[in-house]
């Protein structure tokens, strides 16, 4: 047959004859016109569609010039022996450059049972295939992508499911292609999905055995082998010691450009209309914007990518292992709208770092790989298709921040965490103080943010016995930081972070973000267990008062000791035991929306005045909302005032959307609600955490809405691959292969109609046709509705202006 016309003008009539008898030969040979292959460049025969629209995408895209065999319409293979695998060329194009060149796949973009583009052209032709012969809705491979959806969802286990595919196979009629077992059902989807490389390292964390050091056999550092001991002493050659898995992200940031709606979504941050003194994208802060400014190449081309990176160790054995810590790194995409860049299918698995240990500082030899991949975004990577626009571009990326936990924030960037200059950001004058008696470090100096003539820094008796005339420490910019780093300042610093071999790091207003889950969470316990004597969580104590004395700070406080016991006076946030008993009440009698956060009542033990096992959202909840409801009618004024002030400073800052106008006042509050607290809580209160606490509104100025740095998406995500985990001798080994099984589900569900995805969670509709259970209707007087609507309005932040207009 001529296909000459591929290669004419689509305006012209050669081009018009050969799409139709292209159509004649396709319907002669498939015997359906509803359910053909579409041959144009943005489809590339991996979507089925009727012949009026494959018509319009061939007339409007083009056809896809590189398809010289179609065999996908009907058209035999040609002449080869499969055994061989020989590629024959046809005008300097391998007769499978459909795959490898119009959806731009590398040798990288196979999985482990696709390594050649044989197999990857075989699935696809095999998955066109009915579920059995009379079949018209499913094919195979769609049928397969939807039960492993049910999978993925569910928390299916592997032999749960493969049960689940001999059912299948029993109950449709004889000849069905359902696979019989799980191993048969992955072996089908890896083919579709992407490549991991396993990556040998010094099980002392001194290299990863790559590059100059990849047929090394002992590390170079160290001495040790690179091999495994067996319980006998005696080395397994070839077993290594540690392994590190990488995947690779260049290759997933291309597959990511494959999708119509993924590409076009990448470029939502260009398209959106931001609104002048709001803040509700990351793309609207300055971080985003410096980068926009200091290289106008890069910020020009809005499909460049801006990321995040977030790593933290979890136990993949539950409760079986307390010393196991399995290490993933993640990456996130900002180029996203908001409803999708923190979502589980555009959060991008790069490394995992076996255990059994947590690498600590040495976790800069597991990030070299990531690092090496950054440079080359940063530089460039040419070739990418970009199916929404149909065109190829060169892609850049850069990492904006990492996003981490205190303690992780610290191996990652290098600083000192703990200690009299425990404060990333304050550095050298950090505010500390040690307690002789609590024999601990507390952070205590913060009426230095005050204005310069605020009465507080005046006051000795309510603070630390001292005047205050302090100014505020400046940040360091990454450029002051790299100078000490590398002139060996060690005060502040541990290490030179690996991160600075990126060329545009140090040139960052923020390149570690502080994690406002972590520090919320600690300050709700702190808060809660001084309240509620909480043992382990109390940070008061005869240490606590004696602490106090020195400071010549509240004396009347001072332990009053006896025969048998000594007594300590009641302070500010102290509760006598009735009052215990009415919060813990108020909490066990709370009552929220589905989905707000978990049951309350469960956390609270009314025998022993306490709450336990509060989570991290658990504490969100707190602090938002409830805290300041329940200790509304306990605790001295002052105190329960200062408590207050805090849950609604965290509350605003929490917001999805920030009015930047109001984030100086916001700031100023948040100083002095810093001073009532040290009025009125003894200095043990004030940890790291709390005095963090200053530094958060900053960090909003720079880099937008907190949600977009927290690290709730990433825990949940590390619950999801904890999930993955049915071998538990080889826990990395069963989340790499789970992760790329997934990842071939994402892939084919954007090619595949009537799938829904596993990444991006439906909305839930939630019912209002009857009201919280325990609840009672009630009617009330039109005099009432009234009062209550006019509250509502007074209290609307849109109806405020008209009110101060009035």
């Amino acid at each position: 047959m001529d296909k000459s016309w591929m290669h004419s003008d689509r305006r012209s009539k050669a081009y018009e004859f050969g799409v139709e008898a292209f159509l004649n030969f396709a319907v002669e040979n498939l015997l359906t016109t509803t359910h053909i292959r579409c041959p144009c460049v943005k489809c590339v025969n991996l979507k089925l569609f009727g012949v009026g629209i494959i018509r319009d995408h061939v007339y409007f895209n083009g056809i896809d010039q590189s398809y010289n065999n179609w065999t996908f319409h009907g058209e035999p293979w040609e002449a080869t022996t499969n055994a061989s695998r020989n590629v024959e060329e046809d005008d300097g194009h391998s007769r499978y450059s459909f795959v490898s060149e119009e959806i731009d796949m590398d040798d990288n973009d196979f999985g482990d049972f696709g390594s050649d583009p044989y197999e990857f052209a075989n699935v696809i032709g095999d998955g066109d295939q009915p579920v059995y012969p009379s079949c018209r809705k499913y094919t195979k491979l769609s049928a397969l992508v939807k039960l492993y959806n049910l999978k993925a969802k569910h928390g299916m286990s592997d032999v749960c499911f493969t049960e689940l595919l001999i059912l299948q196979g029993d109950l449709l009629p004889e000849g069905n292609t359902i696979p019989t077992s799980m191993y048969e059902a992955k072996k089908t989807l890896c083919a579709l999905g992407l490549s991991y490389e396993k990556m040998h390292a010094c099980p002392n964390d001194c290299i990863l055995y790559r590059k100059e050091c990849e047929d090394s056999t002992n590390c170079p550092t160290c001495g040790i082998s690179r091999w495994k001991e067996g319980k006998d002493s005696i080395l397994k050659e070839g077993v290594p010691a540690k392994v590190v898995w990488n995947f690779p992200p260049i290759p997933r940031f291309k597959r990511m450009f494959q999708s119509h709606e993924t590409a076009k979504s990448l470029t939502w941050h260009a398209a959106r209309k931001s609104i002048d003194g709001q803040m509700s994208h990351p793309a609207d802060s300055p971080s985003w914007k410096l980068l926009d400014d200091k290289w106008p190449e890069f910020g020009d081309e809005p499909r460049n990518l801006r990321l995040a990176l977030s790593s933290d160790g979890f136990n993949p054995h539950s409760s079986l292992s307390s010393r196991y810590s399995c290490w993933p790194v993640i990456l996130v995409t900002y180029n996203l709208p908001p409803w999708l860049c923190m979502k589980r299918k555009f959060m991008m698995l790069t490394l995992l770092i076996s255990g059994s240990k947590q690498p600590g500082n040495d976790i800069d030899v597991y990030l070299e790989p990531l690092i090496d991949d950054l440079k080359s975004l940063w530089v460039g990577i040419r070739g990418v298709y970009d199916a929404h626009n149909g065109e190829y571009f060169t892609l850049r990326a850069a990492l904006m921040w990492t996003i981490n936990d205190f303690p992780a924030y610290g191996n990652l960037s290098g600083c000192v965490v703990k200690g009299y200059k425990a404060c990333p950001i304050c550095g050298d004058d950090t505010p500390s103080h040690r307690l002789k008696n609590g024999h601990k470090i507390c952070y205590i100096g913060h009426r230095k943010w005050l204005p310069i003539n605020h009465p507080y820094r005046r006051q000795r008796a309510a603070f630390n016995g001292k005047p205050e005339y302090g100014i505020p420490p400046e940040p360091l910019t990454g450029e002051e930081v790299l100078h000490m780093v590398e002139n060996g300042d060690r005060v502040c610093w541990k290490k030179k972070s690996i991160f600075f071999d990126l060329e545009y790091w140090k040139y960052l207003p923020v390149r570690h973000a502080l994690d406002v889950m972590h520090i919320e969470k600690n300050v709700c316990d702190s808060i809660i267990g001084t309240l509620l004597e909480i043992p382990g969580k109390n940070k008061d104590g005869i240490a606590a008062r004696l602490d106090l004395l020195n400071m010549g700070v509240k004396t009347d406080l001072q332990p009053e000791y006896g025969g048998r016991r000594t007594r300590l006076p009641p302070g500010p946030w102290n509760l006598s035991r009735a009052e215990k008993r009415e919060v813990c009440n108020s909490f066990h009698g709370m009552k929220v929306p589905k989905g707000y956060s978990s049951n309350i009542k469960n956390l609270v033990s009314l025998q022993d005045s306490r709450l336990l096992g509060l989570k991290s959202h658990d504490c969100h909840t707190l602090m938002q909302q409830l805290l300041p409801v329940a200790i509304r009618s306990v605790l001295e004024k002052p105190a329960r005032y200062a408590i207050t002030r805090l849950c609604f400073f965290f509350n605003a800052i929490c917001a999805k959307t920030v009015d930047v106008s109001k984030l100086d006042k916001l700031e100023e509050d948040v100083v002095v609600t810093l001073c009532l607290l040290k009025k009125y809580f003894p200095p043990s209160f004030f940890d790291i955490m709390v005095h963090l606490v200053v530094h958060l509104v900053r960090e909003v100025r720079l880099c937008g809405p907190v949600y977009f740095r927290w690290m709730y998406p990433f825990e949940r995500y590390m619950k999801v691959l904890k999930g993955y985990v049915q071998n538990r001798t080889r826990p990395e080994g069963c989340i790499a292969e789970r992760y790329i099984a997934e990842e071939a589900v994402e892939f084919c569900t954007q090619h595949l109609s009537d799938v829904s995805t596993v990444g991006v969670p439906s909305r839930q509709k939630m019912g209002v046709s009857k009201p919280l259970s325990g609840c009672t209707v009630s009617v009330v007087d039109q005099d009432l509705l009234n009062q209550a609507h006019l509250y509502v309005l007074e209290n609307t932040e849109e109806v405020l202006p008209y009110i101060e207009y009035v």
